[in-house]
């Protein structure tokens, strides 16, 4: 690991937004963050926070990943869009308050079209959850927004 980055810092999110508590480890292909469980946390509910709030983890840890290598070579944290989930499955309903999660993120493919696919994982005790994710992270987010339909 290189510099500290805070997480506010590198994820294109905004506060209450900004789910992830701290970055804690980074490499060329992956990035490890934690976030812990609070009364005050978003989305929580009595019970803790919902489990699928996980697929929204793994993302920002995504973006967390993106955004620190962006940073790495003095460039500008780009936006960034989840596409799709495969295979995410919880062992429990929600995350209970007081838990700290461990999300890891590992790219498994790249592609010059800003199509990427990521190993995400939350462990946490007595939770262990793993999801492929696909997304999009478009060179320039100007120009896709500025295409008109064929």
């Amino acid at each position: 690991m290189g510099p500290e980055y805070n997480i506010i810092d590198v994820v294109p999110h905004g506060m209450p937004m900004s789910l992830l508590d701290t970055i804690e480890d980074y490499t060329d292909n992956g990035l490890v963050a934690m976030v812990t469980i609070r009364q005050d946390s978003m989305f929580c509910e009595p019970d803790g926070v919902p489990a699928w709030v996980g697929v929204e983890y793994m993302g920002q840890a995504v973006a967390a990943y993106a955004g620190v290598s962006a940073r790495i070579i003095n460039q500008p944290v780009k936006i960034g869009f989840l596409v799709s989930t495969r295979r995410y499955e919880s062992p429990c309903s929600h995350f209970p308050v007081g838990i700290s999660l461990r999300v890891s993120v590992n790219k498994i493919t790249d592609n010059v079209l800003g199509l990427q696919v990521f190993d995400c994982r939350i462990t946490g005790k007595d939770i262990e959850i793993q999801a492929n994710l696909n997304v999009f992270m478009p060179e320039n987010i100007e120009e896709f927004f500025e295409r008109k339909p064929a």
